[in-house]
């Protein structure tokens, strides 16, 4: 029996990993890797890439996160939103040293009314994404419900539907709730009784759906136009088929993509509204903390405590463009014709 080398027996009992020489490289290789994965791992997989999606998504991730925590905030930070400290404020109600900054007010003080800052934002910050989300998740909510009946059935419902959507959509929101805000608020409550603090932010929330369910409507209506004849439709109608199903388990499943993107840009528009309300005066009124009175507020004391401005504009300003960037981040990811 003759014996072989040991080097040569080791290499042929180890397979030969290189690639054949027809194999792809490139472009044609990333192509044979996306095959058989799901059009949400192809969606995340863009969205991953995207750094200006994973940074805008991770400071949404961080403001929710604060909103979410304030009362633990509240207790770890030892200071409430309704805690006054006069003495940090001198005789004509301007903080102290600069802007009332020290180890125990890591922002400031409130001038004349003597709060601190720091936790005014945390819990502002809760109250405008508690407004907008509820209002955004009733809006597409709504608007998906009506959208795709309409788009579907058709006729005089689809008629009527666009002529109201066309109706709500040309009315000059802020004059109406400068009409309304004020009428509604003295038809429950007069002037002499005292105003519960959940009246106000749901009176914001039912005006909001009222008046953003439009935009879910028709696009939702819009898809479903293009959607009703395909033959996965055909297929559910003869097959019998109900029309709850048709609607709600052949047809929003393929809507989902159109409906996040608008959520996602819808949520940051209810903020930048609910804060302007509120900076007008017909909003969240006092004790609820909130973004668009704390500018408010700060407006008279720009040129004597300028940070006090510039903290609530600032978190208003960062919270908006995050949602606004992730929102076409997530937009660019769903769109299967996209290159990232």
């Amino acid at each position: 029996m003759s014996e072989q080398p040991v080097g040569l027996v080791k290499a042929a009992a180890e397979p030969d990993e290189s690639p054949p020489p027809d194999a792809p490289v490139g472009k044609a290789a990333d192509r044979i890797d996306i095959v058989g994965r799901s059009p949400g791992q192809l969606a995340w997989r863009r969205l991953r890439r995207d750094k200006v999606a994973m940074v805008s998504g991770g400071m949404l991730v961080f403001f929710v996160l604060v909103a979410v925590a304030a009362p633990l905030i509240e207790r770890l930070y030892g200071k409430g939103p309704l805690d006054r400290f006069p003495a940090r404020l001198d005789r004509n109600g301007f903080p102290l040293g600069y802007a009332g900054v020290d180890a125990d007010h890591w922002l400031g003080i409130q001038p004349n009314i003597g709060r601190d800052v720091f936790i005014q934002l945390v819990y502002g910050l809760r109250t405008s994404l508690m407004v907008a989300f509820t209002a955004a998740v009733l809006t597409i909510a709504l608007g998906i419900l009506i959208g795709i009946f309409a788009g579907y059935v058709g006729g005089r419902f689809d008629a009527v539907v666009t002529w109201f959507v066309d109706l709500t959509m040309a009315f000059p929101f802020y004059i109406f709730c400068f009409a309304f805000i004020p009428v509604a608020v003295n038809q429950f409550y007069g002037v002499r009784d005292a105003e519960p603090t959940w009246f106000r932010p749901v009176l914001l929330i039912m005006i909001f759906v009222m008046f953003n369910w439009t935009y879910t409507a028709r696009l939702v209506r819009g898809q479903v136009l293009s959607l009703r004849e395909r033959d996965f439709v055909e297929a559910a109608r003869a097959s019998g088929a109900g029309l709850g199903h048709i609607m709600f388990r052949q047809l929003l499943p393929n809507l989902w993509a159109p409906i996040l993107v608008t959520f996602s840009l819808n949520v940051p528009a209810l903020i930048t509204a609910e804060a302007a309300l509120s900076f007008l005066g017909i909003g969240l009124l006092e004790p609820t903390p909130d973004l668009g009175r704390l500018i408010s507020e700060s407006v008279r004391f720009v040129r004597e405590v300028p940070t006090f401005t510039l903290v609530g504009g600032t978190t208003l300003f960062l919270l908006v463009l995050s949602f606004n960037l992730f929102g076409d981040a997530l937009r660019d990811a769903l769109d299967p014709k996209s290159d990232r």
